[in-house]
């Protein structure tokens, strides 16, 4: 990872989270993402040189629980222990804001990668509200 600047609450614009999700999934479309900065207690952020190459966005619940959302690691810097050490500084920052725990959703071939990150397994409800 040599070369790479990981950062909590660096300033980021809605345009370089675009170009990141661009080319991290197919299919993303431009989004104002002035609402999502404005509910987040955190975000970790991942830079070569000037580029945005990585995203952890954390929510909280303004007490003990913490949520991970959107990892993205764009696919030039994947499978070099980034996204590991973007969610692992997640975690630490969450803690240092007072969290108690980390919660995470992720589908099942992403069970691994978590794991990695420290997560264990729990029973957990979903539903789909779309």
């Amino acid at each position: 990872m040599t070369g790479l600047t990981l950062a909590v609450d660096a300033e980021l614009t809605s345009d370089a989270l675009d170009e990141l999700f661009h080319a991290s999934w197919p299919g993303h479309r431009d989004t104002d993402f002035g609402p999502v900065f404005a509910r987040r207690l955190l975000h970790v952020t991942a830079w070569r040189d000037e580029r945005l190459v990585g995203y952890v966005n954390v929510v909280g619940d303004g007490g003990a629980h913490a949520f991970v959302l959107d990892t993205t690691v764009h696919p030039d810097e994947r499978r070099q222990g980034l996204g590991v050490a973007l969610v692992r500084g997640a975690a630490e920052a969450a803690r240092e804001r007072g969290a108690h725990w980390l919660h995470v959703d992720f589908e099942p071939h992403l069970t691994a990668f978590y794991e990695r990150c420290g997560f264990r397994p729990t029973a957990a409800g979903l539903l789909a509200l779309r």
